[in-house]
């Protein structure tokens, strides 16, 4: 690398979840490692100020006031579905001004933006300013989209998600299944490149360590309990019922379950765990900050990833991998990208309580074994850089390789 970059740092993005956090946390690793990034969103999602700062193109008293009285309007927007994909349609006008006008003064080396529904803002003005695109992309939003019901303007989604994806210098996705299913939409094989979720060990280390037995006390489990920790939105097809039918097992008379956020399941769940007797079993603890998460991970025994969609990069793997915790998840290809059975993770056959209550057998019953594979589970992720530092590596190597191959093509 010849030296520091500057990022033109684009999203449409609303709400404060992993959307946010991975936002956050990338734009956090890429200045630490010394390059200038210029947040430019309508609810910017980053700290930071003057050109290590936000744009959203508002006129006020700067860009972080605007950026907070925005971001409460857009946040607080609620509209019928058909309203909504009108504005994102809509917002691309409203976004290349944004990047045009953050551009004048910061001159970016190359645009980064997050893939986003009917969006190509980043795509035009990386065209007008001559400097390539990074696509980072997270799920297929347009099958998405229409899968959940909810896509009201099929062919112009369809088609402008593939010019977006063809035209993007490149494109970065979480998974190599998610890759695939770029490609089939319209990415280039050559320009897909792939660069998981991760984590920062180092919130995970002697002061988080130090908190957690605190933590565990808190939650009133005997001291031989096997905490089995779950951290999310809770949806019923996450499947956490087959947890508690499995609890109900004399082998797994040791097993807890702690429940970490919210959700549509969660009130039926704890329901379900009145009528079979389970109450004193399991914890549900609510939304836990950021800044708390790490030591509640480090108090559980185990961590649960009861199920996930085909080509996801699940933020909680990273940081269960980060905390040394064995995690339990589905045996599927996109897991597979990071887990191996037996060695830094358990897996079960998605679907099956069978293989799930197998799983929570194996690591109740032999906490060594449990240990151990937490163990590598640290380890693997610090050999492959599986964090948000190494990830800034990835996205500035992808960056660096664009430019030699555009210098080589200038010769």
């Amino acid at each position: 690398m010849t030296g520091p970059r500057r990022i033109l740092y684009h999203h449409r993005i609303r709400a404060e979840d992993g959307q946010a956090v991975h936002v956050r946390e990338l734009i956090t690793a890429l200045r630490a490692a010394g390059h200038e990034v210029l947040e430019c969103a309508l609810v910017p999602k980053a700290n930071g100020n003057g050109r290590q700062g936000q744009a959203n193109g508002a006129e006020g008293n700067g860009a972080g006031d605007a950026g907070k009285s925005r971001g409460s309007f857009w946040q607080r927007l609620s509209l019928p579905r058909t309203a909504v994909e009108v504005l994102e349609i809509g917002y691309n006008r409203k976004g290349r001004s944004m990047l045009r006008a953050a551009a004048r003064e910061f001159r970016p080396d190359f645009v980064y933006e997050r893939h986003a529904l009917h969006c190509r803002a980043g795509l035009d003005v990386a065209r007008e300013l001559g400097v390539p695109l990074l696509l980072e992309v997270n799920s297929p939003m347009v099958t998405e989209m229409a899968r959940l019901g909810k896509l009201c303007f099929p062919r112009l989604a369809t088609r402008t998600e593939r010019q977006v994806l063809g035209e993007a210098d490149a494109v970065l996705a979480v998974t190599r299944v998610l890759g695939d299913l770029l490609i089939e939409a319209g990415a280039r094989r050559e320009r897909t490149h792939v660069i998981a979720n991760g984590a920062v060990p180092a919130r995970y280390g002697e002061v988080a360590r130090a908190a957690a037995p605190a933590v565990r006390e808190r939650w009133g489990l005997s001291p031989d309990a096997f905490a089995m920790g779950f951290v999310g939105y809770m949806r019923p097809w996450h499947r956490l019922d087959l947890v508690l039918d499995a609890m109900t097992r004399p082998e797994l008379a040791q097993l807890a379950l702690v429940m970490m956020g919210r959700g549509p399941a969660l009130e039926p769940l704890l329901e379900r765990a009145r009528e079979l007797g389970l109450s004193e079993r399991v914890r549900a603890l609510g939304e836990v900050t950021p800044e708390l998460l790490p030591a509640h991970v480090l108090a559980c025994d185990g961590a649960l990833i009861p199920a996930i969609n085909d080509y996801a990069s699940p933020l909680k793997l990273f940081d269960s991998l980060a905390a040394g915790v064995p995690t339990l998840a589905p045996d599927q290809p996109n897991l597979r990208e990071t887990i191996v059975d037996g060695e830094n993770g358990l897996l079960f056959t998605p679907g099956s309580a069978e293989s799930l209550t197998a799983g929570l057998l194996r690591l109740v019953q032999d906490r060594a074994f449990a240990a151990q594979v937490g163990a590598r589970g640290r380890e693997s992720l610090e050999r492959e850089r599986w964090t948000w530092a190494g990830n800034a590596e990835r996205v500035l190597a992808v960056y660096e390789h664009l430019s030699r191959a555009g210098q080589e093509v200038a010769r």
